[in-house]
């Protein structure tokens, strides 16, 4: 069994790098609100290039951590309590391409993920026990929204190939969630597979989305392929 030293070290780090995180998260948002302030760019191009289904996925994989934090025993602050201001901060970001948009997909998403982080705050408050059947209900949603992480990202690395520009997509958000997520994987080794298996699989997979969509930042700048396309749709 790992030391408690060491799980505080690598719960604490992983805290701290989810916090910085969510200045990555905050920047996309900020971007959206400036982009909003640009009278150069007109109403429902301001969120332009950014997947309402990757951001809804993202906050699904925010609120998903953030229920298995408090169903596993013992409550993991390091766990709960970022996982939940990701959560508030992704569930904004839904909030304002709704506001772009005004399309009933975004209305959808928005609501949906809106309902589902109030029950989320409901189980936290109400029910402080849980059995083990619970529990494996919350690894199985983990596993689940690792599938639709997978496939949200790829949606949004798929948006920004075809359109060979990264639009109102942030680099910072992918580099700062980067680097949380290599801090939560080592967290994971740290807990022990059996407990922290949920966290190694979901961070693993968001960090090689996260490599795929730094490199399509450079790929905009560099590629002929990438202005042949920006061309194509002007």
């Amino acid at each position: 069994m790992q030391s408690t030293s060491l799980y505080a070290f690598a719960g604490s780090l992983n805290s701290l790098l989810i916090v910085i995180s969510l200045y990555g998260l905050w920047s996309q948002l900020k971007k959206i609100w400036q982009r909003k302030q640009d009278q150069h760019i007109a109403s429902g191009k301001r969120t332009e290039i950014l997947s309402i289904n990757q951001f809804t996925v993202s906050f699904l994989a925010y609120n998903a951590f953030f229920v298995y934090g408090y169903t596993i025993t013992p409550f993991n602050h390091y766990i709960v309590w970022p996982r939940l201001l990701a959560s508030l901060i992704a569930l904004g970001i839904l909030f304002e391409i709704y506001r772009d948009r005004r399309s009933t997909t975004a209305r959808y998403a928005l609501l949906a993920c809106a309902l589902l982080l109030g029950a989320g705050i409901v189980g936290l408050l109400f029910g402080p026990t849980f059995s083990d059947q619970k529990r494996l209900i919350s690894q199985s949603l983990i596993v689940a929204v690792t599938l639709l992480l997978a496939q949200g990202y790829a949606h949004q690395i798929r948006l920004i190939y075809r359109s060979g520009k990264t639009g109102a997509v942030s680099l910072k958000m992918s580099q700062f969630i980067l680097a949380m997520d290599i801090s939560t994987i080592f967290f994971a080794c740290v807990m022990g597979l059996s407990t922290g298996w949920p966290l190694l699989l979901l961070a693993s997979v968001s960090a090689m989305t996260k490599l795929i969509i730094m490199w399509l930042f450079r790929w905009e700048k560099s590629s002929p392929a990438a202005r042949s396309k920006r061309q194509a749709l002007a």
